[in-house]
């Protein structure tokens, strides 16, 4: 008599508020309403993200407003160690958490070096946490952006594979800028090899398409040289909102086949879109971006395929707030008879952000994180001011939030 051995269908609701805000008391309840009601107001998100960065550097008293209101709803603490207690309230409902330095990078050596000292930190810290498997790095906060424009503009002049055209980009650097860039390289050695040693692992974020070429060579190295024995600690992060993407990482996972090496690979749809529009308008050359929301999704779900198709080569971090492409990946693992938390497949959402989609994923026994930015107010001033226009100006994304938020304040009757 055989037996069924198939996993079962995780259940999946992402309309369960209780799940979902299991882990708020009813003040943070009523203080996430009044913020994201407030960012609903397009006027009030334009004029405090004009006044904001202004008054912090003026050193006018509005830190402690700011760290009430949306620091605490989008950041982990000021400090390391000051995100212990949001780790360990989210740990409670089985989420983890990918732990971001959220400074801006700078344009100096020392900045680079001090950026990689904190990278380095925030490895030995979350190594020594058990609700901490990976951190985020950007690689414009250990190198220099106009170094990695020009590389990028001379990988663009010939045609080969990613790694060779850096190679020859490389070669047309003047001696000082090769030396500024092997400095470079090693602040990336120095971080990979401190994330084997604590077993951490490393997703590098994803930057403008005007620097994203060396960018990308640079993680394919790195995953070439660290992500081997079926380890994988090294994560590229794909941004299919380009439509070039897809191929990306089609060529990605075929290059890692072929080396022998596992694929990171962290899908978002991505930043930077109106930017990367008004580039492409102002130089006279075609957008990077997709022509409509449709082809996104679209990309965006192949994607998420592609990788579950092949999850002896490739370990996924789905990075999204959609609903659907979330649903999409559980029931792709559900039909090829996977576990919901298959080793290879973690998802993962803002912190202050999607609780709908986080809490209800592992509460289906998904692994699952909050990205969780950390450091002082007036460095992580510019991450706070995109969350603010994002939600103020992505459609639906404060409706949700909101309509959610009201909904348990109305089950709890509060």
């Amino acid at each position: 008599m055989s037996v069924n051995t198939a996993p079962a269908k995780p259940v999946l609701h992402f309309d369960n508020t209780a799940v979902a805000f299991g882990y708020k008391s009813d003040q943070d309840l009523k203080q996430a309403h009044f913020l994201f009601n407030s960012m609903g107001y397009q006027w009030l998100v334009e004029l405090g993200t004009r006044i904001t960065p202004w008054a912090i550097k003026s050193g006018l008293p509005i830190k402690g407003i700011i760290r009430n209101t949306i620091f605490k709803q989008f950041v982990g603490g000021e400090t390391l160690e000051a995100t212990k207690p949001v780790v360990d309230l989210l740990g409670q409902h089985q989420v983890q958490v990918i732990l971001d330095y959220g400074a801006e990078g700078g344009q100096e050596e020392a900045g680079f070096d001090h950026a990689m000292q904190q990278f380095i930190a925030v490895i030995d810290y979350a190594g020594a946490q058990p609700n901490i498997p990976y951190m985020s790095v950007k690689v414009t906060g250990i190198a220099r952006f106009a170094l990695l424009e020009k590389l990028d503009e001379l990988m663009h002049r010939t045609t080969n594979t990613l790694v060779k055209r850096y190679e020859a980009a490389l070669q047309q650097l003047t001696a000082d800028e090769q030396a500024e860039w092997q400095r470079v390289l090693d602040r990336m050695e120095r971080i990979c090899h401190e994330a084997a040693e604590q077993n951490m692992g490393v997703l590098i974020d994803a930057e403008e398409t005007w620097i994203q070429d060396p960018v990308d060579a640079l993680v394919c190295i790195m995953m070439d040289k660290y992500n081997r024995d079926g380890r994988c600690l090294l994560y590229n992060t794909v941004q299919l909102y380009r439509h070039d993407r897809l191929a990306f990482l089609r060529a990605m996972l075929q290059a890692a086949t072929e080396r022998g090496f596992v694929l990171g690979a962290k899908l978002v749809r991505g930043a930077y879109m109106e930017k990367e529009r008004k580039r492409a308008e102002e130089q006279g050359y075609p957008s990077p971006i997709q022509p409509d929301k449709a082809s996104c999704d679209r990309d965006y779900d192949e994607a998420v395929q592609l990788c579950i198709d092949h999850l002896d080569s490739c370990c996924l971090i789905l990075a999204s707030h959609n609903e659907q492409s979330n649903k999409l990946a559980v029931d792709l693992l559900h039909r090829k008879g996977l576990p919901a938390n298959h080793a290879h497949v973690h998802f993962s959402q803002l912190y202050g952000m999607s609780d709908h989609i986080t809490f209800n994923l592992a509460a289906a026994g998904c692994n699952v994180s909050k990205y969780l930015p950390f450091g002082p107010i007036e460095e992580v001033i510019p991450y706070l001011m995109r969350r603010a226009q994002e939600n103020s100006s992505v459609g639906g994304q404060t409706g949700r939030e909101l309509l959610l938020i009201k909904k348990e304040m109305k089950r709890r009757g509060i």
